[in-house]
């Protein structure tokens, strides 16, 4: 990686998108669309805590297109082009309503019991909403993502890695501010040397200064509501049609890094008692989950599985980061017929790639937030992840629609509490891909001490010498004929997508690495 100056206007810790994009017609923030909801107060209201109904969560009013405000688009968009080049369509709504908080009985193998309602309150947040505009490219499925908040700011990570599946494949697409800190600052995991996180009400106080959190135990019933809310469009007294018409087969939840570990809390606890998502991409998890809540939850284990009795299936997917740096080792737990988990050879928990996403996106609305990444980190992780992650999402999709389960990983080799290595530096054990297999780069997912926190999570890149490369290969055409090998035993396994395996084989015959 040059020593160029990188934009981040990311949630860092994912490197994911933050920024701009484009925004439909509709009522401007100034004009009613973010006026505040009736009864916003940061204030919760108790009410008598009372047994729980099973049935589904409170669905959210949704209101808009949002307009205006001082960039004028919305924050976590996608970068200029993406919506022309797959004729996308991508607008910004509020998502009101009631949101109650929980207590809860956790027991063995990742069971919880969630008994009572403790308080209610009333929230305003925001969602991005992305669907082809020709109804016929849509595949009937919405993936809602529960937007990261480790860096102090919205992210959407498995947008910013997954996006070209999603787009190319038809899928609608809700971004979710599920959680305070994206809207009101404060609550970031992870210090950026040089960087102040812009939440919402910061960045674009015109237009996000009328949104209302209540707080993070009430994150899971507001996520249940907007879920709620889409499955209700097109009813009698459904909500707003945020999808133009389109009518929704199957809702998949997902969430990354930290909205991971919030996914694994509300599949053991609240998958069975709203059954709102028809399947989960849980992707790069700790080995716990995220806290129940704070009113009078029982003890919740350190290692929290999957829970086995579930009726819609669970993808997890693992970096080589997130087995130790994170802790995920002590959590693994075996395949079944509802709960999937794949460990992903060379890569790392943030990486090149979705960096670059978020530097795309982010130069639409945040030009003067700026971070060398090079001189902190030095070259980091430019892995497959990307790749893998497209296979899961439409491995995952599958598995819902009708009944396909995905490949069984094999699990990366540790030895003395690291991942265990070849002689080159790269992983052994996992998915394989021509970036480990066919490799001309040296990936590791593990610990840059030298940058501290913030540069372990992106891993490191090195090239192989020239000594090492004539070793591997006698000419480009050797390694080209090992890529394609190694590209197709990856796609009739399962992990590579017909279109990355021929973008993959393609970019060896220019592989810099050769001359």
């Amino acid at each position: 990686m040059s020593n160029r100056r990188i934009m981040v206007s990311a949630a860092v810790l994912v490197a994911a998108a933050v920024g701009a994009g484009c925004s439909g017609g509709g009522t401007d923030a100034s004009t009613g669309t973010s006026t505040a909801a009736p009864g916003s107060s940061t204030t919760s209201t108790p009410v008598t805590t009372t047994t729980l109904p099973r049935g589904r969560g409170l669905p959210a009013t949704f209101e808009g297109p949002v307009t205006g405000g001082s960039t004028g688009v919305p924050f976590n968009s996608m970068p200029a082009g993406l919506a022309e080049k797959y004729h996308y369509t991508e607008r910004e709504y509020t998502a009101s309503g009631q949101a109650r908080t929980f207590t809860g009985v956790w027991s063995e193998g990742g069971k919880v019991e969630v008994t009572d309602t403790v308080d209610i309150a009333d929230y305003r947040t925001r969602i991005v909403v992305r669907h082809p505009v020709d109804p016929a490219d849509f595949n009937g499925t919405v993936i809602v993502e529960w937007l990261n908040v480790s860096g102090g700011l919205d992210a959407d990570p498995v947008f910013g890695l997954g996006h070209e599946e999603l787009l190319r494949d038809g899928f609608a697409y809700v971004a979710v501010s599920a959680q305070k800190a994206g809207i009101d600052g404060g609550g970031g995991l992870i210090d950026i040397p040089g960087f102040d996180p812009p939440f919402l009400k910061q960045v674009d106080p015109a237009r996000y200064g009328s949104l209302v959190h209540p707080g993070d135990d009430y994150s899971y019933d507001m996520f249940a509501g907007v879920a709620e809310g889409i499955r209700r469009i097109g009813a009698a007294d459904g909500p707003l049609d945020i999808l133009d018409g389109l009518v929704p087969q199957r809702l998949i939840a997902a969430g990354e890094s930290q909205s991971a570990d919030r996914m694994v809390t509300f599949v053991d606890a609240f998958q069975p008692l709203f059954g709102e998502f028809d399947g989960y991409l849980i992707h790069s998890r700790f080995a716990g989950g995220a806290a129940l809540g704070a009113g009078g939850a029982a003890p919740q284990p350190s290692i929290l599985p999957i829970r086995d009795d579930l009726d819609v299936p669970v993808l997890q997917i693992e970096t080589e980061t997130d087995l130790f740096k994170l802790g995920f080792l002590p959590g693994r737990q075996p395949d079944t017929d509802r709960v999937r988990t794949w460990e992903m050879a060379g890569t790392s928990h943030a990486d090149r790639f979705v960096l670059d996403y978020g530097v795309a996106s982010g130069q639409r609305s945040l030009p003067n937030a700026n971070f060398d990444l090079a001189a902190a980190c030095g070259r980091v992780n430019e892995g497959p992840q990307r790749y893998l992650v497209r296979s899961a999402l439409h491995a995952l999709n599958a598995w819902v629609a009708d009944g396909t389960p995905p490949p069984t990983s094999p699990l990366l080799e540790v030895a003395d509490g690291a991942v265990a290595r070849d002689e080159l530096g790269n992983a052994l054990g996992g998915i394989r891909t021509p970036a480990v297999d066919a490799p001309t780069l040296s990936l590791s997912g593990e610990f840059n001490a030298a940058g501290g926190i913030f540069c372990d999570i992106f891993g490191s890149t090195k090239p192989l010498t020239p000594e090492q490369l004539a070793a591997l290969y006698p000419d480009r055409d050797a390694y080209v004929a090992k890529v394609t090998a190694s590209a197709d035993d990856a796609m009739a396994k399962g992990f590579l997508l017909r279109p990355d395996r021929d973008e993959i084989v393609t970019a060896a015959a220019t592989d810099p690495a050769f001359g």
